[in-house]
């Protein structure tokens, strides 16, 4: 079994920053993908950012120059640095891995709450 437990959520005035931790462990195999996704209340799950263990980085259109993925893979943790923070990021955010190789399994984190005031 894998676990994903994300940290560094909570309240921030727009324009502040805030960095997401997501650490991996357990039965980690040929981790692909590390991601960050969001939910805001009423909508739909959206993808944040992304990155491969090649390195490939996509981010959606509404937090690219402001938001920046990485990952510490000796650690097998994600991070997200969000700066420049809008009332519109307010949400729950959420890590998930891809792992595998013939066969792709997803593993999602609890969860954590950012919420910007305006």
């Amino acid at each position: 079994q894998v676990q994903l437990v994300e940290s560094g959520g909570g309240w921030v005035q727009a324009g502040g920053s805030l960095r997401l931790s997501c650490a991996a462990s357990g039965s980690i195999f040929k981790l692909v993908t590390m991601g960050w996704y969001r939910q805001a209340l009423g909508k739909q799950r959206e993808l944040v950012a992304a990155i491969t263990s090649g390195g490939n980085i996509n981010y959606a259109d509404s937090v690219k120059g402001r938001f920046t993925i990485s990952t510490d893979n000796a650690k097998n943790t994600a991070y997200l640095q969000m700066n420049s923070l809008k009332p519109e990021d307010t949400g729950v955010y959420y890590c998930a891995a891809d792992m595998g190789s013939s066969v792709m399994v997803r593993y999602w984190g609890q969860g954590t709450q950012v919420t910007v005031s305006s």
